[in-house]
């Protein structure tokens, strides 16, 4: 029997472009230099195809014949990580926790395995490091160890073949970078391994309803390393934000077919382990100064959750033609787009100065509710004035230096009163439908103009 032609394609690991010969910018995601060589096997008929390692089939149903299972959540004991992903595990999902080399990964899934196996076998796969690495890592952690199966192991075969052995409840794999599938010829972390390895785990999951945890890294442009698409492929996206070299490490949801997304966990890095933090906004106001001009407090939702956090400003005098505009943890574009509405409509000369924005504790603020602190915080970093004390500032602006409304109006002030805060400076529209019997006194604002004068 004549066997069949292999063929080499290029294909770019960053979406899975496929090209038959090699290209310096792929047309798909527009990024350089990301086209590797692989080799493109013919496919198999059904009888003779070994790939797929489990045996997993769904009939055709009715809509109306088909029965909705309740399912109970499983609490991991850490409240923090318990209520990004709305509330506890669910069985039989399949879940992607990405971030940075060494920021804790590994650390977080041990202790959530630690947590589950009180409640289920749990089989702990690492690509990366040996048993006794992984030991080590455990007894400093204090990690109770009953329950909990270990096997180094980068082979799905064998990793397949263990799971069937000891038939454990929930299965982590750390991580799916070096995990390779034996019957493509492709290196370790590349498109056709990753997407081979992510489908025959999610079967796993489905079938035998496992819960299936797999670690995955980031690139230097905090991207998961790999295609795109094993974030399609599972049911919950979990990142870590933050860099390694900080203390506190924030979690976030970006995808969960089970719950809210862009919920956040907030871990401190401590010996023992990554430790949750109960009182977030305390964590961020700890070292508010409120003796420096530039310094505002504003109120972020995140998920569900509000947080009071400090915003920095400081505007200095360009040495260069072109003024900089820096920012950290928050959208660059937003910032420039307020000087301009603070040159245009309020008349502040800032054309010849540079502005420096930082958001405080390294959390990446996503909603446009913080624009007017932003507005704030640069006018009193300008003219020098320092925002009154036990303040706190939010709102949206819009190009005519209109101040528009925000939700979760009543969360935002009960978290600033619970904290100590006398008054809020919100936009005037929220005062019409405000379900609020507090003692902060509000401040409602229609423009950033008034905005600005009732800070002095």
């Amino acid at each position: 029997m004549k066997s069949k032609k292999v063929k080499t394609v290029f294909v770019c690991q960053s979406c899975g472009y496929e090209s038959p010969k090699w290209l310096g910018k792929c047309p798909g995601c527009s990024k350089w230099n990301t086209f590797v060589e692989e080799k493109q096997e013919p496919i198999l008929s059904s009888n003779q195809s070994t790939r797929q390692l489990t045996g997993f089939s769904s009939g055709t149903f009715p809509l109306n014949d088909v029965a909705v299972k309740s399912f109970e959540r499983i609490k991991t004991g850490i409240k923090e990580f318990d209520h990004m992903i709305g509330g506890g595990i669910v069985p039989g999902s399949l879940t992607l926790l990405g971030g940075a080399p060494g920021i804790g990964k590994s650390t977080l899934m041990l202790q959530i395995s630690g947590a589950l196996s009180k409640t289920g076998t749990v089989l702990y796969i690492s690509g990366e490091e040996s048993l006794s690495q992984v030991k080590s890592r455990a007894e400093r952690l204090n990690i109770s160890k009953d329950n909990i199966f270990l096997a180094s192991e980068t082979n799905l075969e064998n990793i397949v073949a263990a799971i069937n052995k000891i038939q454990p409840k929930f299965l982590v794999i750390d991580s799916i970078q070096t995990t390779y599938h034996p019957e493509f010829s492709s290196a370790p972390g590349s498109v056709g391994q990753v997407r081979e390895c992510s489908a025959e785990l999610l079967r796993i999951a489905k079938s035998q309803h496992i819960t299936v945890f797999i670690l995955g890294h980031v690139t230097k442009d905090g991207d998961l390393a790999g295609p795109r698409i094993l974030e399609h492929i599972v049911d919950t996206v979990l990142y870590f934000e933050n860099e390694k070299q900080q203390i506190y490490r924030i979690l976030r949801a970006y995808k969960n077919r089970f719950g809210p997304t862009s919920e956040i966990g907030i871990f401190e890095m401590k010996a023992e382990g990554l430790k949750e933090v109960e009182n977030p906004s305390l964590i961020f106001l700890s070292e508010n100064s409120n003796t420096v001009a530039g310094n505002v407090v504003t109120s972020s939702i995140e998920g569900t959750r509000p947080l009071l956090i400090e915003i920095q400003s400081l505007v200095a005098r360009t040495n260069f033609g072109l003024p900089r505009r820096m920012v950290s943890g928050y959208d660059l574009n937003r910032v420039i787009i307020i000087i301009a509405v603070l040159e245009k409509r309020i008349g502040i000369p800032l054309d010849n100065q540079d502005v420096f924005i930082n958001v405080v504790g390294g959390i990446k603020i996503k909603e446009t509710a913080s624009d007017l602190a932003i507005a704030c915080a640069i006018a009193s970093a300008n003219n020098g004035v320092v925002c009154p004390d036990k303040t706190v500032i939010f709102g949206e602006v819009g190009l005519a230096g209109e101040v528009r409304a925000v939700s979760q109006i009543r969360e935002r002030l009960t978290e600033a009163e619970k904290l100590g805060f006398k008054k809020a400076i919100i936009p005037k529209s929220n005062l019409k439908s405000l379900n609020y019997k507090g003692k902060i006194e509000i401040i409602g604002v229609t423009n950033v103009h008034s905005a600005i004068q009732a800070i002095r």
